[in-house]
């Protein structure tokens, strides 16, 4: 039929693409002018057999997933994020403009959020859940799913807590829907202007949990710490690698002369660090890998005094509380056949006690 014929010459639909992916159990699509469609498969990029996106394509995909004066907006400052909903599944959405012309890369979301269980998430991260304040953070880099951790971690509350959790995400990722708890997701952008007006307008919404997408300023570190000090649980994300380097990310933001006040304010409010970090595992899924702080009375005397070195030191002797360094959670992936030696080597933060304790030494 000449009219398929045209059609195939064409290329498929945006959704066509997302669908594929979905099918596939791929991650993310990347698409451009002057390029052919890419999917990201766990972890690597993979090319498609499409034709290559002209100009045309590239528009009328976007027309599929945003507003008329979306496109608008991103014609005028050449950069544009946001979210698409698909009825199998979620796309957080960042357009560009490049060197060949625009494009735009799609993160998939499940519709389904996980369970911890599901997740095989360390039990320390349930046990926090329960905390009435203080701070939790989860970190990693882009793509080690701290996204997915943080939300299954508020759907056990939603399902388990009768509370009522607010969350301030740039854009909204996964969709909650209220059941024990009542749950209001606001997306900046769209809902609200920017994370620390949100903030600290959640702090008059009588909310018991407060996530916050992303601790980008000290303003909102400032307000999180403030909101986590007068009786919230606050959660939050950074793009740190691990957990004590997330204390210091944090510090770092501040002058040197603010730097202890803030010391005091991370050691009294802090609840867990949870880094995490994805890796392949021996059956072609992924696996999450942790460091993980929680906030004792030893370790907040050392954030309290600045020794962030002890602070290292301590985590790997205290797993009866749930802490574990990275290489602690690769070497249990190891042991349990989920994930190759090679892996655990290529994964660790600390090669050379990784390759130790490989060889039994450690």
């Amino acid at each position: 039929m000449p009219g398929g014929a045209a059609a195939s010459r064409r290329g498929p639909s945006l959704e066509q693409l997302v669908r594929e992916a979905f099918d596939k159990g791929f991650s993310d699509i990347h698409v451009g002018v002057g390029e052919t469609p890419r999917f990201r498969d766990r972890g690597q990029i993979s090319t498609t057999d499409h034709p290559v996106t002209d100009e045309a394509m590239f528009y009328g995909w976007l027309e599929e997933v945003l507003k008329p004066e979306e496109i608008q907006q991103f014609k005028q400052t050449l950069d544009f994020d946001g979210a698409a909903q698909f009825e199998f599944s979620r796309v957080r959405i960042n357009v560009f403009d490049t060197l060949l012309g625009p494009a735009m890369v799609m993160r998939l979301i499940p519709n389904k959020i996980l369970t911890m269980e599901q997740l095989n998430l360390p039990p320390v991260l349930r046990d926090v859940c329960h905390y009435h304040k203080g701070l939790i953070l989860v970190t990693g880099p882009t793509g080690s799913g701290k996204s997915t951790t943080l939300a299954a971690m508020i759907d056990y509350m939603n399902r388990e807590m009768p509370k009522h959790i607010i969350t301030i995400e740039d854009p909204i990722e996964f969709v909650h829907t209220s059941q024990k708890s009542l749950i209001k997701q606001r997306e900046v952008g769209r809902h609200t202007v920017k994370f620390d007006s949100a903030l600290k307008a959640s702090l008059r919404e009588d909310p018991d949990v407060i996530l916050v997408g992303e601790m980008r300023d000290k303003e909102t570190v400032n307000t999180a710490l403030k909101a986590a000090q007068t009786g919230h649980l606050v959660m939050g994300t950074l793009h740190t690698n691990s957990a004590v380097k997330t204390v210091e990310r944090i510090l770092n933001l501040f002058e040197p002369d603010q730097q202890a006040p803030v010391r005091v304010s991370i050691a009294e409010s802090l609840v867990a660090v949870i880094a995490q970090g994805l890796c392949r595992t021996t059956d072609g899924k992924r696996a999450a890998f942790h460091d993980i702080l929680i906030n004792t009375d030893a370790i907040k005397d050392y954030i309290i005094r600045g020794q962030l070195d002890e602070v290292e030191a301590l985590i790997p002797k205290c797993t009866f509380d749930g802490m574990c360094t990275m290489n602690q959670s690769l070497y249990a992936l190891y042991e349990a056949g989920r994930i190759t030696e090679e892996t655990a080597l290529e994964m660790s933060p600390r090669q050379n006690e990784m390759a130790q304790m490989l060889r039994g030494r450690v």
